[in-house]
């Protein structure tokens, strides 16, 4: 017994041995987690640069270059006592799930990025976030508006994944505030983009909000080019302002096709009708009386010194009025950069923590914090248009 007691103390000690060397072992992988720099501070872009959402992925490829640009020119981020230069990766995500998440899964496995600019919609964002949080690498999505966006499914915040832009149920809930108190419309129709949960959620939200009534509530489709149907039978009924949330391709058309219809009423929508080319869809003449939510007003120079100069040089470098999305895209690089200067540090992990505790960043699209759920608490703006151009804004807080 004494002999075999001995033979167990001896196998117990050594697998104390082991399994102490195994905690060191942890200890040294977790502190090392996530992606490191090296000569530069490599910057991924997932984005949409291809597919149906390509025109928001060019705009935000163009904010993100502009910033890069000025950020190296003025020498890189700051990362202890020395300098690092931004080096981009920009990679298509083709407005595909499945393309977002391969993509992602290269630019932190082979491309090794310490952050992660991208995807633009909260349906390529969310297919990329396992391979991200896998990976423990931060992104930070200009345009991801789904509130469920930077939450698991229990609740709880994915540690990996922020966003520049406000949640849907903050702009449906905005946008019904603004359709009460401002429009003073008792009556409203609501024509909602049924084939994304941008459309249906901004919907919900504004519904929620609303304190009036909604007389009719009618669907459309991603593509759709023909509303008169829907138009004339709104037509015969007392609306005092329609609410419709969606992208400036099929809003564009159902302000052309109202008016036309001889419906004057006031047309509400979202930062996605936030495009010169919804006036060119519509026709100047037609795009007045229309409003919209967004987190970037064109007018916003006249108070902010950041948003001038960004818009001055968005102008030099590509020869129009900056719009929404390149704002917000800017935005998101110079959080990465706040947050390493912060962290003193461009290890992956550390930027994640550096953006969780962002406080009052003073952006082009105004002075930011990071809330518990990852989201950025900023003024929102609606801008009204006549005759194709933002002839009033409206702040709200």
């Amino acid at each position: 017994m004494k002999k075999w007691e001995k033979q167990t103390m001896k196998i117990a000690a050594l697998g104390a041995m082991a399994l102490t060397l195994a905690g060191c072992a942890t200890a040294k992988s977790s502190s090392s987690q996530g992606n490191n720099p090296g000569k530069t501070i490599k910057i991924g872009v997932n984005m949409e640069l291809s597919g149906s959402a390509a025109g928001y992925g060019e705009q935000q490829k163009q904010g993100i270059q502009l910033a890069v640009k000025k950020i190296n020119k003025s020498g890189g981020i700051k990362v202890g006592g020395t300098k690092k230069k931004i080096q981009l990766v920009i990679r298509d995500n083709k407005t595909s799930n499945t393309t977002a998440a391969s993509v992602a899964a290269q630019l932190v496995n082979s491309d090794k990025v310490v952050a992660v600019v991208g995807p633009a919609t909260t349906s390529a964002g969310t297919a990329a976030i396992p391979n991200m949080t896998k990976a423990a690498v931060p992104s930070v999505s200009p345009s991801a508006t789904d509130p469920d966006y930077t939450l698991q499914k229990s609740g709880k915040v994915q540690k990996y994944i922020f966003r520049a832009c406000y949640q849907n149920n903050f702009q449906g809930a905005t946008a019904a505030t603004f359709v009460t108190k401002n429009l003073k419309a008792k009556r409203v129709a609501i024509l909602t983009d049924n084939s994304s949960d941008y459309g249906t959620g901004l919907t919900k939200a504004f519904k929620k909000q609303y304190r009036g009534t909604v007389v009719s509530s009618q669907t459309f489709q991603e593509g759709d080019k023909d509303f008169n149907a829907i138009l004339t039978a709104l037509k015969h009924k007392k609306i005092d302002a329609i609410y419709a949330p969606g992208y400036y391709s099929e809003i564009g058309l159902i302000v052309k096709q109202a008016r036309q219809a001889g419906i004057k009423a006031p047309i509400v929508g979202s930062d996605g009708m936030a495009d010169a080319k919804l006036a060119q869809i519509a026709g100047k003449s037609n795009a007045t009386n229309v409003y919209y939510t967004t987190p970037f007003s064109t007018k916003a120079s006249a108070t902010n010194k950041v948003a001038s100069k960004f818009m001055s040089a968005y102008k030099a470098k590509y020869g129009s009025t900056a719009p929404t999305f390149s704002a917000l895209a800017y935005d998101s690089v110079y959080m990465i950069k706040a947050a390493i200067e912060k962290e003193g540090s461009a290890n992956s992990v550390k930027i994640a923590d550096g953006l969780a505790k962002l406080k009052n960043f003073k952006g082009v699209t105004g002075t930011t914090t990071i809330d518990k759920q990852h989201n950025p608490e900023k003024t929102i703006s609606i801008e009204q248009l006549t005759n194709g151009v933002v002839s009033k804004v409206y702040n709200v807080k």
